[in-house]
């Protein structure tokens, strides 16, 4: 039998809200910024058809995995993992794994803002024309500046996480749900939008040829493991996000075919993204792989050379803007969850006790960029000798945690979890053998690919 309980928080109106969240969650950063400069460092057309095949054996398996731990718990990720354990005679350590999503979600939430704000800041600076008819060193220069003044960075860190507060405070219905329902359609709308001004304006079958023009040629093993990672970093998995969101999913919504329309619209973005950046980049002279300076170093200074340039630079980090917003909503929710269910606390009260710590734990982030730009905390361990704060953050986070709970979320799905509960909860039919096979044997090796790829293993053998 399913696990019949309801959510304590909320439940959403319709599997629409629910796709509409968890697109909105896994559409961010990592779509508009990552996925176009890492497509272009690894040969375009081929490093999308073996993402795309990424998605497909990776990210939807495990996405309805997580989604599915969520709607038969009925709760937190912490609590929910502890539930399950019980229900299938399991030790409640499984419990861990909760929170080691709620933990990555906290701490990818800490930089994630202050990267976000610096996209709302790019908002007002394209809006007032900044960048119109300015040269590249120049536009570095802006950049450059705004991280070197920490009050600055706060500021737009701080005006980030507020706007996260305002949202998830108001609850899954009156908040999240009504946020997504805006600002998802808004978002695609503005990408349709910013495609068609590269049609028109940009180097439109040159960026069609780069991105759908397969060169085997040019696909190493590692960008191979690189598109594997960016498959199951994209989707939002490992995080606690999908989890929580799915502990809100009603009874009677399709688990699979709402994670393959889901997994459809992130991917449908990240191609979009493509299709809007590349060539109007490919218009000016520049190359595609241009490295993580694409977003706010060689795309404000196209869209300074370009007709109507600072209108549609301001659309797109709205876009951008957007797309992070939905993203940290997801990041905060998990605990926010878990602190309701078990301080006994108000929506409102928990959202502010997390917003504040996770604030706090950003000021790390912010003067690792300028106050202590020059502070390694691991420097006396040589593959980390020149990270600062910032970078562990981001390392830790994508590199461990996430993998790490991807592939405990497979494991518990696929080789603890009863095959009658999970059969029950997916009810999908043929197609559950299919995915049984998948979550058990096909998804863990690769997730432990990934993890190995970040812990940096196979350079340490000289595979790569």
């Amino acid at each position: 039998m399913a696990y019949q309980g309801k959510p304590i928080h909320a439940e959403w109106s319709s599997s629409f809200a629910f796709i509409l969240a968890a697109t909105g969650s896994a559409v961010g950063l990592g779509n508009i910024w990552k996925f176009p400069y890492i497509a272009g460092e690894n040969g375009g057309g081929a490093f999308v058809l073996v993402y795309l095949a990424c998605i497909a054996v990776i990210g939807i398996p495990v996405m309805m995995a997580e989604t599915m731990l969520g709607r038969r718990s009925r709760q937190s990720p912490i609590n929910g993992l502890a539930s399950l354990a019980d229900q299938e005679n399991l030790s409640r350590r499984w419990s861990g794994l909760g929170w080691l999503g709620v933990a990555a979600g906290f701490l990818i939430l800490s930089f994630y803002s202050v990267v976000a704000g610096w996209a709302v800041a790019y908002v007002f600076k394209m809006a007032a024309g900044t960048f119109t008819g300015m040269e590249g060193p120049a536009v570095d220069a802006v950049f450059g500046a705004m991280l070197a003044q920490w009050h600055v960075v706060l500021g737009w860190h701080t005006l980030f996480m507020v706007l996260c507060f305002l949202v998830v405070a108001r609850g899954i219905r009156s908040g999240i749900e009504q946020a997504v329902r805006v600002l998802m359609p808004l978002l695609f709308l503005l990408l349709l939008l910013l495609v068609a001004y590269a049609y028109h304006l940009g180097d439109f079958g040159r960026g069609l040829s780069f991105m759908f023009t397969a060169d085997f040629s040019a696909l190493s093993g590692e960008a191979m493991l690189v598109a594997l990672g960016h498959a199951f970093f994209t989707l939002s998995l490992g995080m606690g996000a999908i989890m929580v969101y799915g502990s809100y999913l009603p009874r009677r919504a399709s688990i699979a075919g709402t994670t393959f329309l889901i997994a459809g619209a992130d991917t449908l973005v990240a191609l979009l993204s493509g299709l809007a950046i590349f060539p109007i980049v490919f218009a000016t002279g520049l190359e595609a792989s241009a490295g993580p300076g694409l977003l706010f170093q060689t795309l404000p200074y196209v869209f300074g050379q370009m007709p109507a340039g600072a209108f549609f630079g301001t659309l797109f980090f709205l876009l951008v803007s957007f797309a992070a917003l939905t993203s940290g909503l997801s990041l905060l929710e998990p605990a926010v969850a878990y602190l309701v269910e078990n301080r006994d606390w108000s929506r409102r009260k928990a959202t502010a006790v997390l917003t504040f710590s996770i604030w706090a734990l950003g000021l790390c982030s912010v003067f690792s960029l300028n106050l202590l730009a020059d502070f390694y905390p691991l420097g006396f361990i040589e593959p980390l000798e020149d990270k600062t704060l910032f970078d562990l953050f981001d390392g830790l986070s994508s590199n461990i945690m996430l993998p790490l709970g991807g592939l405990l979320i497979a494991l518990f799905a696929g080789w603890r979890m009863h095959q009658a509960s999970s059969r029950d909860e997916l009810a999908m039919g043929r197609g559950y053998r299919v995915w049984r096979f998948i979550v058990r044997y096909v998804s863990p090796v690769l997730i432990a690919l990934v993890l190995a790829y970040g812990l940096g293993l196979f350079q340490a053998i000289g595979l790569l």
